[in-house]
């Protein structure tokens, strides 16, 4: 039976160890993906101005709870962000600027869909704030994109890249593999290509269906054809290991490549544990507040969180206050994502108790997990196969 205090932590600035990060989410979507199963909407007509007060409103909300945590980073995902005017970005991180203390590296980063029009509003962004775009290029030949359901081409994909490079010094972009048909000469050949293009960050997803989606739907009905086997799958991500390695970006998470020192600041705050507030439809956050850890979440329907923030003042639903077992398993299957793991010290005293052993000493010895100085690590050979591993740590 828990104290009546048990949501207080051991160490309730534990958050301090990744960092605190503000999310924003914009909800909309020139079409949907038939493989995204992310909160977004297609939309005929948007009222920037009435959407840009909201999301300052809850800024405003947010920054009187949590003011005096330094900002590490600003994501702006989606959806597709670069549907949004630069002026409503500018008044979204006016209000930033007003409410925390940033960072002397601050990463603010926008996700952008490579269309004409979107490269466009870059040198906006740019003159905003943003320091960081992240593309949507997803694929390298136009057979592939328009079965991805993408609205652009390969040549506008380059162009907006092009673009990119004139404005910012970091720039990711996504691509997904284990696509319909590709074989792996065709994913060598791409990722290659994709590597010769100047960015310093990658993040590079094998095609997953998932339900709920158009995808998913045609899967279950027998009309998804050519999906790669499972080998060839395995195969595609260790060439993914051997190409990024060599061209010197490291897999510093399992989908997530780059070069020295150009890591994601945002997502290192999930990975790590952190603290991040979101905002929009759909935002989920974490927040530590006079020692308890909350989640977060706002409703789903743009429409809905719009009219709580303009009618209310708030568009979160009820908070939920973590359990040191809640906080302690989320901070295992988000830190062993990463290259070095979890300290098994910050483990035991979010949780109150030791990882079990005997599953840490058996996974250790089929070459899944390493021990390093109190670090538990998940070997190239377990990272494959981390969800198995998590729920083997997470067997009483």
């Amino acid at each position: 039976m828990h104290s009546p205090n048990w949501f207080r932590a051991v160490l309730p600035e534990d958050w301090q160890q990744g960092g605190f990060g503000l999310y924003i989410h914009w909800p909309f979507c020139q079409s949907k993906c038939p493989y995204c199963d992310f909160n977004s909407h297609v939309a005929a007509e948007i009222d920037q101005q009435k959407w840009a007060q909201a999301y300052v409103s809850e800024i405003g909300r947010i920054a009187a709870e949590t003011g005096s945590k330094p900002l590490k980073s600003v994501f702006f995902g989606g959806g597709t962000p670069s549907l949004m005017l630069p002026e409503t970005v500018d008044a979204i991180l006016t209000k930033v600027r007003e409410c925390w203390t940033l960072g002397n590296d601050i990463e603010i980063t926008l996700e952008a869909n490579p269309t004409s029009v979107e490269a466009s509003r870059f040198a906006g962004y740019k003159d905003a704030g943003v320091n960081r775009v992240s593309i949507g290029i997803q694929a390298l030949n136009d057979p592939d994109l328009r079965r991805l359901g993408r609205l652009h081409t390969v040549a506008e994909a380059r162009a907006a890249f092009d673009t990119a490079a004139n404005l910012f010094e970091r720039i990711n972009f996504d691509l997904i593999y284990a696509r319909q048909d590709q074989s792996l000469p065709e994913w060598r050949a791409e990722l290659t290509e994709a590597l010769n293009m100047a960015a310093d960050h990658l993040s590079l997803y094998q095609l997953t269906i998932e339900s709920g989606t158009a995808f998913g739907a045609r899967h279950a009905a027998g009309g998804l054809h050519g999906l790669p086997q499972e080998d060839l799958a395995a195969d595609m991500y260790e060439l993914t290991q051997e190409l990024t390695s060599a061209a010197g970006f490291e897999a510093y998470e399992i989908s997530n490549h780059a070069k020295a020192g150009s890591q994601s600041h945002h997502n290192l705050i999930y990975w790590q544990a952190g603290d991040y507030a979101g905002i929009g439809p759909g935002a989920h956050g974490r927040l530590t507040l006079n020692g308890v850890r909350y989640a977060t979440e706002c409703p789903k329907s743009p429409q809905l969180w719009l009219e709580s923030v303009l009618k209310s003042g708030n568009g979160e639903l009820p908070r939920h206050a973590q359990s040191p077992n809640e906080r302690a398993d989320e901070y295992l299957m988000m830190g062993l994502r990463v290259t070095d793991g979890i300290d098994l010290l910050r483990y035991e005293n979010l949780a109150g108790k030791q990882l079990n052993t005997y599953s840490i000493n058996m996974l250790s010895d089929y070459g899944l997990v390493n021990l390093q100085n109190d670090r538990l690590i998940a070997t190239p050979q377990g990272r494959p196969v981390l969800n198995a591993i998590i729920k083997e740590l997470l067997t009483e």
